[in-house]
């Protein structure tokens, strides 16, 4: 990202050091402190083979989840995979395993601590991998703009919604505020509750899942959002247009599926006669508007998965689950390209590669544990409100 880009953003750079070698901490970001530096060479031909004799070591001690967004070599020893959410349920319902080792990035693993049980252990393992949406919105930023609310005298009518990809100080956020968790797939369902609490919501940390929900699936008009900008003053909001706006959102994106364009669309459709286009909810309202199919992850799968065979897909969602799904149906004569021309990996997400998870799983096998993630009793409580909240939508 160049200067330029960054300020038109307003995103604030994450030190290099950090982004390349996970070495450095960043108070504004959710993810760890540092990553080993002991680990084995990429170039290891043995490093399969050491993952799955570890793995086979630790037994039934071990549930490895893979997040749909994970490398191929690493999704190949994940015990179950899926979305976030999915993912932390699915540890929950694995008491006796000790150790959750969670191969996608830090907020999932955060949900996975909450979710299950004070004797098991969350492991990461790469404490660099962040998620560039959930890093950003603070725990400050979002307390100020809950002073800038109040200031304007409507807290008492907003109600919290908060994204999956978010850290567990947001998420407890939102359960000390009366709001509940989302996921891409509930989203609608979220906002319908939340429109019954109280008659504005402030959306976080993604604008995009925010506005295209409320506007495809809740009927409102793009007047009715308004974005909050925590890096400028009152969010670079006046008191009216906070009065006015029924949809808060906070200015976050996903810098994957904020790539995809208008022009990606038309592109691949000019391309490709007869392409189904098929995207992900977070990216721009434009593309969702001009996209024939809209799902979460899951949604995704499943349609190509009933797809006929011989159909044309493009895809607006991360490049290794797209490029999985392609190698997974050509046997069905199903075409499924990337939406945008442009190679574009998760690269917090791809920081979990082969090395790292062999580190992991032999210092486990060997009795050391690593990397753990622990959310602190209070932030968890409150997490969990919001999670249960969740779980109770009708």
């Amino acid at each position: 990202m160049t200067t330029a880009q960054a300020q038109e953003l307003d995103v604030q750079p994450t030190p290099l050091a950090l982004l390349l070698l996970g070495r450095e901490a960043d108070p504004r970001s959710e993810r760890g402190v540092e990553c080993p530096g002991d680990l084995p060479s990429p170039s290891d031909p043995d490093l399969v083979a050491r993952a799955r004799a570890a793995k086979e070591k630790l037994g039934d001690k071990v549930f490895v989840l893979g997040h749909h967004y994970q490398r191929d070599e690493v999704i190949q020893f994940a015990d179950v995979t899926g979305d976030s959410f999915k993912l932390a349920r699915d540890a929950a319902a694995r008491p006796e395993a000790e150790y959750i080792v969670f191969c996608g990035v830090h907020f999932m693993a955060e949900s996975a601590d909450i979710l299950t049980s004070d004797d098991q252990k969350v492991v990461l393992p790469d404490l660099a991998a962040g998620c560039s949406m959930a890093d950003m919105a603070t725990a400050e930023q979002v307390a100020e703009c809950w002073d800038v609310l109040t200031e304007a005298g409507i807290a008492e009518q907003v109600v919290p919604v908060s994204y999956m990809n978010s850290s567990a100080d947001i998420k407890a956020f939102t359960g000390k505020h009366g709001g509940t968790i989302c996921t891409s797939s509930n989203a609608e369902r979220a906002l319908n509750w939340a429109f019954e609490q109280g008659e504005k919501v402030l959306f976080l940390p993604d604008q995009h899942l925010g506005r295209n929900t409320a506007v495809r699936d809740l009927g409102m008009s793009l007047e009715d959002c308004v974005v909050y900008n925590p890096h400028k003053p009152n969010g670079g909001l006046t008191a009216e247009q906070l009065r006015d706006a029924k949809m808060i959102l906070w200015r976050g994106h996903c810098s994957v599926h904020g790539r995809f364009s208008l022009e990606s669309v038309e592109d691949v459709r000019a391309r490709i006669p007869g392409v189904n286009v098929l995207v992900h909810p977070e990216c721009r309202h434009e593309v969702v508007a001009a996209a024939d199919f809209v799902g979460s992850t899951e949604y995704i799968i499943k349609a190509l998965e009933a797809a006929p065979a011989g159909s044309k897909w493009a895809i607006g969602t991360e490049l290794n689950l797209v490029r999985r799904l392609a190698n997974r149906f050509a046997p069905e004569g199903k075409e499924i390209v990337f939406l945008d021309r442009t190679v574009c990996f998760c690269s917090t997400m791809n920081r979990i590669d082969l090395p790292h998870l062999v580190w992991t799983l032999e210092s486990l096998a060997e009795g050391t544990l690593v990397n753990r993630i622990e959310v602190d009793k209070e932030t968890e409580a409150f997490a969990k409100l919001a999670l249960e909240r969740m779980l109770a939508l009708p």
